[in-house]
């Protein structure tokens, strides 16, 4: 598993679109600060420029590298959650434009374990994240539904293709500089 890390690692680092499992479903992933790679990923994913992005990290430390200030109750809600939690903050910095939402938020999710975990702390540094669908159509829950455009757009394609996604989308939560949030997805 190192050298697939390594090698997905590269594929980053040279600005690639890469394919692999995520904590929760079948993932498209690149470097967010690399405006030339997110772009291509919306390519590929034939997504609208404009909407925004999750940003996958695996220490809670990260939060500070992209986000200009992380509300007091973002901290309880990250280490109460047993389920992937995606939270969107305010206050977006250090990434590519096309990564946060139109109000300059930025969607972040802390990983805990498995190959993205593993991926990230090699990459040292945080990864888009989006389902591995065109668009429009259902996410991908096992490696056999995924699509040949997909497959065809990306760059690296991770060779782990057996499922250990968990198949089912994060919980998503918008938190406020002064405490107040929403559930978006549960």
């Amino acid at each position: 598993m190192k050298e697939e890390i390594n090698k997905t690692v590269q594929e980053l680092r040279s600005g690639g679109v890469i394919l692999y499992p995520t904590d929760t479903v079948w993932g498209l992933g690149c470097d967010p600060t690399n405006v030339v790679a997110v772009r291509k990923l919306c390519k590929v994913k034939k997504r609208e420029f404009g909407r925004p992005l999750i940003v996958l990290i695996q220490d809670i430390g990260q939060l500070y590298d992209y986000v200009q200030r992380v509300p007091d109750v973002a901290w309880d809600i990250l280490e109460y959650s047993e389920k992937p939690l995606t939270m969107i903050l305010p206050g977006g910095k250090g990434l590519a434009k096309e990564v946060l939402g139109e109000d300059g938020s930025v969607a972040i999710r802390l990983l805990k374990e498995g190959f993205g975990f593993d991926l990230l702390r090699r990459f040292n540094k945080g990864l888009v994240s989006t389902s591995a669908n065109v668009s429009g159509e259902p996410t991908p829950r096992l490696y056999k539904d995924l699509s040949k455009q997909i497959l065809d757009g990306v760059d690296y394609i991770v060779n782990c293709r057996y499922d250990t996604t968990k198949g089912k989308a994060s919980r998503i939560i918008k938190v406020g500089l002064n405490g107040e949030y929403q559930l978006i997805r549960d």
